[in-house]
C-alpha cells in the first residue's frame, strides 16, 4: 500500500466497526477522489445519499430493462462503510465513484442473476472460495468467526491502523487461493478504474471488501499488468440496465436467503454504530428497558444496572475485550426476561427506509409511491393491522389502491374481513411490505406508467388466461373492489361468452356469488354495475335447467362441495331480489329434496326450503321423518340430518316436532347403526354454537325451553332518540336531525 497517493480501506460490508473507521480515515487522509465497489451504473445514484429524503436502509436495485426479473440489489444501511463513505465524499465536496464490474456485463453472463449475491453482500470474501473470516478466526484459536471479527474490528473503528492490520491479514489468507471467473473479471475492472484515478487525482482512497485489498493496489510491483486485466474484460456481452433507489428494511438485512444482506443483528449493529464504545452497552439496557414497559413487563433503573455489570462481567468470563451482543442479550435474559421481544424489536429491527420522489424510479413507482402518500399509507416492514370505512374518502382510497396492488400481483395487504361477512362499509386488512416486491412492480411496469393503468391491464390479462369461470367472476369482483371500470367491459364479455360453453354447473353455481355480490355492492364504491344483470340472468337460467341432472350421482366429496353451492346460490338470488329466488330455484329443490342421490344434498334442500319459507314445518317433518324411516340406511340418515343441519341448530331449538323426529330416529337405531352413527352426528353437532349445544340438551332432557324476556310495551323516548342517533350514525345520515313523533301514538319515528 502506498500511502502518498492510494489507500486501500479494506471493509467488511454493513459493519459498523469498519464504518467508523472509514470516517475516520477518509478524515485523516482528504482524498482527492473516493472510489466504492458498487456497480459501475450506480455513480449517478451516489447524489442522493446523504440528502434528507433517502433514508438508510435502501438499497440500489439494478435489472435488465427487457426482462427486470434479472436483477440485483445492493442493500445499504446507515452502519455500511460504503453508505458512510458516499456521504463523507458528497459532505466535502469530494468526487466518488462506483467502479466495481458494470451490471451491464454482469447481468448479462449471469442469467440467473436474480439469484446473486448483490455487489456489497455481507461476505468479507467478496464471494471468494475459501472463507477469510474463518481462517483468520481459527489462526486467533477462535471458533467463532463473527464474533471474533467483532471483537478486532466491527466494536472499534480505530481508523487506518485497523486497514492495514486487515490488508495484512488478507493478504496471508490469500496467498495461494483460486479465484473465480466472475471475481476476476470485477478486479480487473475495479484496478482499470483505480489506474484512471490516479491519472487523474494525486490523493485517491478506495472502499473495497477486505478480500480485494491484496490485489487492488496497481502501484505495487507484483500488481497485474493493465494489458492483462485489458485481456480478461475485451468482448464481454452486454445488456441494457437501468438502476434505482429502493425502501428496504432491517428485517430483510437479516434475512440470508433470497435478495437478504445476512446480517444476523442490524439492529445491534445500527446500535454499534450510533453509540460505540462502554456506554453504549448501558444504552442498550435503556432501550431494551422501553421495549419491555411497552409489552407491560418490568423493567426499573436498579435491572438496568444490574444488567450493565452483568454484562461487563460476562464479557470478562468469556475473556473478550468488551460486551458484545452474546453478553449484553445474556445479562438482559437474567435480569430483566422477554429476550425474544428484545432480540425482534433491537436485535433486529423493524427500521424501513425511504426514498426521496425525484430519486430515479420508474414511473409506475413513482406513481405508487404518489398513491401511498395520498392515502397516507407508509410501508412498514413488520405486520400491520388496519380498519377501513369505506363511507369515508381516504377509507375508500386505501382500499382502491390495496385492491389495485393485488390486481397487479402485489399482495401489500391480505383482506381478512370485509363487506362479504361483516357489513358493506368496513374492511380489514393485514398489511407487510416485502422489499422484493419492488422488483414487481419494475416488472409489471410495461403494464402502464400509474398503478390504475398496470392492474388493469394485469387483471384483463389474467382474466383472459383464466382456465375456470370462478377466477373469472372472481376476477370481475376484484375490478370492482379495485375500482377499475376500465377491466369491467373485457371481463363481463369473457364472461358471458365462457359462460355460453361451461358445461360444469358447479363452477355456473360458483360463479354466481361474486357477480350478486358486484351487482348488490356495487353502488357503495360508485361503479357502474348493469353490464352483470344480463350475465347474472344467463348463468341463472343455466343453473337451473342443469342443476337437478348434475345432482344425481355425487360420492361424499362431490356433496360436500354441492352443498356449499347449494346455498351459496341461495344466498346470491337473495342478494340481488332476483325473480328465479321466489318460483324456479325453490321447485328445482323441490325436486333435489325429493330426487337428489344423496342424502346431504337432500337435507341441505330440504333446509333451504324451510328456512325460505316455501315449506312448512309439517311438511319439512314429513320429509325428515321419511329420510329417516326405519327403512332407510342409518349413513343416509346422518348424511340427511348434516346436510339439514349443518352449521345452524336454531332450526331444532325453536321447533320441537322437528326435535322431537330427530329424537326418536336416534333412539329407535340399533346398537350396531348408532355405534356407526355417531361418528357423522358428532361432526354436525358440534358445529353448533354452545348455547344451541347446551339448549337442545336442555330440550332432549325435558326441560322447558329458554326464552328471553321481551321488552315492554312502554317506550322512553328519550331513550329511544339516543338509540336513533346511533342508529342514524352506521347509516351515514346526520346525527343530530330531530326527531318526530306520530301524531295518533306518540311513538318515535325518524
Amino acid at each position: 500500500m502506498t500511502a502518498a497517493r492510494l489507500q486501500l480501506l479494506g471493509i467488511r460490508h454493513h459493519g459498523p466497526g469498519s464504518a467508523r473507521s472509514v470516517i475516520a480515515a477518509l478524515d485523516e487522509i482528504t482524498p482527492d477522489v473516493v472510489l466504492v465497489e458498487s456497480p459501475a451504473e450506480t455513480t449517478a445514484t451516489f447524489e442522493w445519499v446523504g440528502t434528507d429524503g433517502l433514508v438508510p436502509p435502501v438499497a440500489l436495485l439494478g435489472h435488465v430493462i427487457d426482462e427486470p426479473h434479472r436483477a440485483v440489489f445492493a442493500p445499504l444501511a446507515v452502519f455500511s462503510p460504503e453508505w458512510q463513505a458516499i456521504r463523507w465524499a458528497n459532505e466535502h465536496g469530494v468526487p466518488v465513484e462506483a467502479i466495481d464490474l458494470p451490471l451491464a456485463s454482469t447481468l448479462a453472463v449471469d442469467a440467473a442473476a436474480e439469484r446473486l449475491t448483490d455487489a456489497l453482500s455481507d461476505d468479507t470474501s467478496g464471494g471468494a472460495p475459501i472463507d477469510p473470516l474463518g481462517a483468520l478466526a481459527a489462526a486467533a484459536g477462535e471458533p467463532d468467526a463473527e464474533r471474533w471479527w467483532d471483537d478486532v474490528i466491527e466494536h472499534r473503528g480505530d481508523g487506518l491502523p485497523a486497514f492495514e492490520a486487515v490488508a495484512e491479514a488478507m493478504a496471508a489468507v490469500r496467498s495461494g487461493s483460486v479465484t473465480s471467473t466472475g471475481e476476476e473479471r470485477r478486479e480487473a475492472h475495479m484496478r482499470k478504474r483505480i489506474r484512471a484515478a490516479l491519472k487523474a487525482y494525486e490523493r485517491v482512497v478506495v472502499v473495497c471488501g477486505a478480500w480485494h485489498v491484496p490485489v487492488l493496489d496497481v502501484t505495487a510491483s507484483s500488481a497485474t499488468a493493465a494489458s492483462a486485466d485489458n485481456a480478461t474484460l475485451r468482448g464481454l456481452p452486454k445488456v441494457k440496465v437501468a438502476v434505482s433507489w429502493v425502501p428496504w428494511t432491517h428485517q430483510r438485512l437479516a434475512t440470508a436467503t433470497g435478495y437478504g444482506a445476512g446480517v444476523r443483528s442490524p439492529g445491534w449493529y445500527d446500535h454499534v454504530f450510533r453509540h460505540p464504545g462502554p456506554d453504549g452497552v448501558a444504552r442498550f439496557f435503556v432501550d431494551a428497558a422501553q421495549v419491555l414497559r411497552r409489552a407491560d413487563l418490568s423493567a426499573s433503573p436498579d435491572h438496568l444496572i444490574a444488567a450493565t455489570r452483568m454484562a461487563d462481567a460476562l464479557a470478562a468470563l468469556r475473556h473478550r475485550p468488551h460486551a458484545g451482543l452474546d453478553e449484553v442479550l445474556d445479562a438482559a435474559d437474567a435480569v430483566m426476561g422477554g429476550r425474544p421481544l428484545v432480540r425482534r424489536e433491537l436485535v433486529v429491527g423493524d427500521a424501513i427506509g425511504a426514498v426521496p420522489d425525484d430519486a430515479p424510479q420508474v414511473p409506475l413507482a413513482r406513481d405508487l409511491a404518489k398513491r401511498q402518500r395520498s392515502a397516507r399509507l407508509k410501508p412498514e416492514s413488520g405486520d400491520a393491522t388496519i380498519e377501513l370505512d369505506l363511507r369515508t374518502p381516504n377509507g375508500l382510497r386505501r382500499s382502491h389502491l390495496l385492491h389495485q396492488l393485488t390486481a397487479i400481483g402485489v399482495p401489500w395487504g391480505t383482506l381478512t374481513d370485509g363487506r362479504g361477512s361483516s357489513g358493506t362499509f368496513r374492511e380489514t386488512w393485514e398489511l407487510a411490505w416485502r422489499p422484493e416486491w419492488s422488483i414487481r412492480i419494475i416488472e409489471y411496469a410495461g403494464y402502464g406508467t400509474t398503478v390504475e393503468q398496470a392492474a388493469t391491464r394485469r387483471l384483463v390479462e389474467r382474466s383472459g388466461a383464466a382456465s375456470r369461470l370462478v377466477d373469472l367472476a372472481a376476477s370481475l369482483d376484484l375490478a370492482l373492489l379495485a375500482d377499475l371500470p376500465d377491466a369491467i367491459d373485457p371481463i363481463v364479455h369473457e364472461l358471458a361468452t365462457r359462460a355460453a360453453h361451461d358445461p360444469d354447473v358447479g363452477d355456473l353455481m360458483a360463479a354466481l356469488g361474486p357477480l350478486a355480490t358486484a351487482q348488490r355492492y356495487g353502488d357503495v364504491r360508485a361503479t357502474d354495475r348493469e353490464a352483470l344483470a344480463s350475465v347474472f340472468d344467463g348463468l341463472v337460467v343455466r343453473v337451473l335447467a342443469g342443476l337437478a341432472p348434475a345432482c344425481a350421482s355425487l360420492d361424499d366429496e362431490a356433496a360436500t362441495l354441492m352443498v356449499e353451492r347449494l346455498s351459496e346460490a341461495h344466498q346470491a338470488l337473495a342478494l340481488v331480489e332476483h325473480p328465479a329466488r321466489h318460483r324456479a330455484y325453490p321447485e328445482v329443490l323441490e325436486q333435489l329434496a325429493a330426487t337428489a342421490g344423496h342424502g346431504l344434498v337432500q337435507g341441505r334442500a330440504t333446509r333451504i326450503l324451510h328456512d325460505a319459507g316455501r315449506w312448512g314445518s309439517s311438511t319439512v317433518e314429513h320429509r325428515l321423518g321419511r329420510a329417516l324411516s326405519g327403512g332407510t340406511p342409518p349413513a343416509v340418515g346422518a348424511a340427511f340430518v348434516e346436510g339439514f343441519l349443518a352449521g345452524s341448530g336454531t332450526v331444532l331449538v325453536h321447533d320441537t316436532d322437528l326435535l322431537a323426529v330427530v329424537d326418536r330416529w336416534l333412539s329407535s337405531l340399533r346398537p350396531q347403526a348408532f355405534e356407526e352413527t355417531v361418528p357423522l352426528l358428532r361432526r354436525t353437532f358440534g358445529a353448533f354454537e354452545s348455547a344451541e349445544r347446551r339448549q337442545l340438551g336442555r330440550l332432549v332432557a325435558g326441560e322447558q325451553r329458554e326464552i328471553a324476556a321481551g321488552y315492554g310495551e312502554g317506550l322512553d323516548a328519550e331513550r329511544v332518540d339516543a338509540a336513533l342517533v346511533t342508529v342514524r350514525h352506521l347509516l351515514g345520515l346526520p346525527a343530530h336531525q330531530p326527531v318526530g313523533r306520530e301524531p295518533a301514538t306518540g311513538r318515535a319515528t325518524s
